[in-house]
């Protein structure tokens, strides 16, 4: 009973001699599948999958290995880029378990199914209708909201193909709100018309996406045009005529296993308890990832072996029964226990759908279960069914149901533990943890331009909130004087912003003008490199601000050069006080913490890096999400403190001859209590009023356009770069120590090296002097002119290891500068 062709006869002759209905095809075609009578007045008759693992119980390695072959073909249709941006979307109820088994074939894939059962607390990323079923409503409910909002490839999994409507309506669903350029539709079975196969690509050209088919076989079904009355008559005859037979075991026949089972108030079962790990999802009803996938793998062998304890010794035959959606994790233990156990084992799930039962070797369905829905479904009490269970033969069944569904009903005399109690000598529970996305305090979606930042919404998603209305700016002298003293934090105000006069812009033009190419050249040296070793779709996270313009550029190179479009955002990052925790919760909840790569500008004497590794370390610590990597990538590393950089040559970089009129005229960011609560992102301000002195789009678009003439030498760069040792030495904090030293100011903190840092002294500290390397040019053309309108000495030193190195005004006083605010000797 459990193959479509059975002594010479075949499945669904019964159906097709009766209904008129025909199937053409593959030679494989009627190997896999079979025909019954649907008790649904939307559509007459049922195709039966003889390799689904849904009505027909089945060896679980042929069920999966059905699935895994499908996905190695989707891997090979799209080329390994692409599959490595894919999205699976399997559909409940039949093919919850084949879309996660061609997620696994497809490598590395995370996985979606679409699910009957609203989750309190889980909104909706989507939905949509499949119109001929008897439960039609299909929603979409990622924990990681993110999950379908990338333009990588979307493969979608159902278990057969037959008129393209429902997965036109979800693509129709989801390209509206996250249009993207590849679509793959995977069936067991394709089975349209020469009509519907031309709507799909006709459906295609209008949505202007590509859409491939991949199916393991290929058919028609033709149907008579009375099909869907002659199909209801033909049910209610046969009920009628066996009505007085059926009971609550529904089948043709009246042999004594398919009589009605005796009522019995006390079934037995066999508990067992998986040790189904910690946090790891059941299915894919909330996203499914790699890294849940290698949790799973891991943990199989030590389940199994569990359910192989209670297997009794000398069984011939088992059956793993899954429940409904739940179809993956049980069709994996089975996998599992069929190379464990010397019985025979087979696989099936428990449904909603009612199909007729007809005790036929030409008939699918040859027996049914009936018994109350047990896991509170949304939609109110109703039956269930377990299809060619009774009469099977088999030793032993063991049920594998979520906690949702480990309810009184399960359990009740009437419910499925009894149902299969009156069918086989020992039955036997594994209930699998309900998985429910975890629900944090909310956090605020990232703030994008224009409303926050002028550059473009894509470019980067701000993880801040805007204080524009909050007066913020304190002037220099004060601040210095409260950061020395001790009585206030840097980040709890911010200096007013430098507005630069009309020599400084032409400069910062001219500097621009000529670093353009050079800055190119970093910009495609430090992707590359991270593209290589850190990820292959990498989530840049740059620190703002000075960090928000590489990431940004970096954005642009992998477009360019890969034609990746990879998600940015800015986070906000305080020395003393670590990396917003929040932006770090945020990250997590919408992206695998392992594809983050926090991106700066420059490195000076290595403090901010020193920062984020202690603040990762002690994220994690805290209960937060593990796999970031607290090693940032920068355009330059004149410190040598990180192994990820375009170069480590201290030259002038035009973005930090500015402040936010050159970063989307965002402030830095501010970190006070009495505006950051515990569960905000921190602060920072929007300076709109600047509008007209603005160059951050300029900066950008100056330094792109240079992109094809250095493609040649990144290339070449990136080469050396991979095949160096690029083991940080951290030269640049001994030099800093050397020089605090030296020049009697005792704090490494008033030491700021290399161009950036220099650059910042002279626009928002008491700068005190400017020490520059012996014959430095043009990258300092901007430093001195900064220091002669500050009054501050620039001072030659012979041996440095930056271009320059600004001290901040040590032992800070009033006293210390002069009327003119200028600075002055000790």
């Amino acid at each position: 009973m459990n193959n479509a062709v059975n002594n010479g006869v075949w499945s669904g002759s019964w159906v097709a001699e009766r209904l008129g209905v025909g199937i053409a095809g593959d030679d494989a075609l009627t190997e896999m599948l079979g025909l019954a009578l649907r008790r649904n007045p939307k559509r007459a008759h049922l195709l039966v999958s003889h390799v689904l693992g849904k009505h027909v119980p089945q060896s679980p390695s042929v069920v999966y290995g059905h699935g895994l072959a499908l996905g190695r073909r989707v891997r090979d249709l799209l080329g390994e880029a692409d599959s490595g941006r894919a999205v699976v979307l399997g559909y409940a109820e039949t093919a919850t378990g084949l879309g996660h088994s061609v997620a696994d074939g497809l490598g590395l894939a995370p996985y979606l199914h679409s699910t009957r059962r609203p989750v309190a607390g889980v909104a909706p990323a989507g939905g949509f209708e499949e119109s001929h079923s008897h439960a039609t409503t299909h929603l979409l409910l990622p924990e990681d909201t993110t999950l379908l909002v990338g333009t990588g490839p979307l493969v979608l999994v159902d278990d057969e193909f037959s008129t393209g409507n429902t997965i036109m309506n979800t693509i129709r669903d989801l390209h509206d709100r996250y249009p993207r350029e590849r679509y793959v539709v995977v069936a067991l079975v394709d089975m349209r018309s020469a009509e519907d196969a031309g709507r799909l690509e006709a459906f295609a050209r209008e949505i202007g996406a590509r859409v491939d088919l991949v199916a393991a076989a290929r058919g028609t079904v033709s149907l008579p045009e009375d099909v869907l009355k002659r199909g209801q008559d033909l049910v209610t005859e046969h009920e009628s005529a066996h009505a007085g037979a059926r009971g609550r075991v529904e089948s043709a026949a009246t042999a004594a296993w398919a009589r009605p089972a005796p009522a019995n108030p006390h079934p037995t079962h066999h508990r067992v308890d998986l040790h189904w790990p910690h946090g790891l999802p059941d299915g894919g009803r909330h996203g499914f990832t790699p890294a849940h996938r290698t949790r799973l793998e891991a943990a199989l062998p030590e389940m199994a072996a569990r359910l192989a304890e209670a297997i009794p010794e000398g069984a011939r035959s088992a059956l793993v029964l899954g429940f409904e959606e739940l179809m993956y994790a049980p069709l994996r233990l089975a996998c599992e226990l069929e190379r464990s156990v010397t019985a025979d084992v087979r696989y099936s799930t428990t449904t909603r759908s009612p199909v007729l039962a007809v005790d036929d070797p030409g008939y699918a369905i040859r027996s049914r279960l009936v018994f109350p829905a047990h896991d509170d479904p949304a939609d109110g009490p109703g039956d269930r069914y377990a299809y060619n269970v009774a009469g099977a033969g088999f030793d032993a069944v063991v049920a594998v149901v979520d906690s949702a569904a480990d309810t009184p009903a399960l359990h009740a005399p009437d419910g499925l533990l009894a149902r299969l109690a009156a069918h086989t000598p020992h039955v036997v529970l594994a209930v699998i943890p309900s998985y429910v996305p975890e629900r944090l305090p909310m956090l605020p979606e990232p703030l994008r331009g224009p409303a926050f930042s002028s550059y473009a919404p894509e470019e980067v998603g701000w993880l801040l909130q805007d204080l524009s209305d909050v007066t913020l700016e304190a002037p220099t002298e004060e601040r210095e004087e409260a950061i020395q003293s001790g009585g206030a934090h840097y980040a709890e105000s911010l200096p007013v912003e430098y507005q630069p006069s009309e020599q400084y812009q032409e400069l910062f033009q001219a500097a621009l003008e000529t670093s353009a190419a050079r800055i190119a050249q970093a910009v495609g040296a430090v992707t590359e490199t991270v593209i290589a070793e850190r990820s292959p779709r990498p989530v840049l996270v740059s620190l703002a601000r000075a960090g928000t313009p590489v990431g940004v550029l970096m954005r642009r190179w992998a477009q360019f050069r890969h034609g990746l479009d990879l998600p940015h955002y800015a986070v906000s990052i305080v020395r003393g006080r670590g990396i917003d925790a929040n932006a770090l919760r945020w990250l997590a909840a919408h992206h695998d913490p392992r594809d983050v790569v926090f991106v700066d500008g420059w490195t000076g004497k290595g403090a901010i890096t020193r920062e984020l590794a202690a603040a990762i370390e002690e994220f994690e610590a805290a209960g937060g999400a593990a796999g970031f990597d607290p090693e940032i990538a920068v355009l330059a590393d004149p410190g040598s403190c990180v192994r990820t950089y375009g170069t480590r040559e201290d030259f002038l970089i035009p973005s930090a001859c500015l402040n936010s009129t050159v970063s989307g005229l965002i402030s830095r960011t501010v970190l006070r209590a009495d505006l950051v609560g515990p569960d905000d992102f921190h602060g920072a301000k929007f300076y709109r009023e600047l509008a007209g002195a603005d160059v951050s789009v300029a900066f950008l678009d100056a330094v792109a356009a240079r992109f094809p003439e250095v493609a040649e030498a990144v290339a070449a760069a990136v080469k050396e770069l991979l095949a160096s040792d690029r083991t940080p030495t951290w030269e640049g904090w001994a030099a800093v120590e050397r020089i605090s030293e030296e020049y009697g100011i005792h704090d490494v903190n008033l030491v700021k090296p290399g161009v950036g840092e220099t650059t910042r002294v002279l626009l928002r500290r008491v700068p005190w002097k400017i020490l520059a390397r012996a014959g430095a040019g043009a990258d300092l053309d901007h430093v001195r002119l900064l220091a002669e309108q500050r009054g501050v000495p620039v001072e030659e030193v012979g041996e440095l290891p930056y271009t320059c190195v600004g001290l901040i005004h040590p032992k800070y006083t009033r006293g210390a500068t002069g009327a003119d605010g200028k600075a002055v000797a000790l």
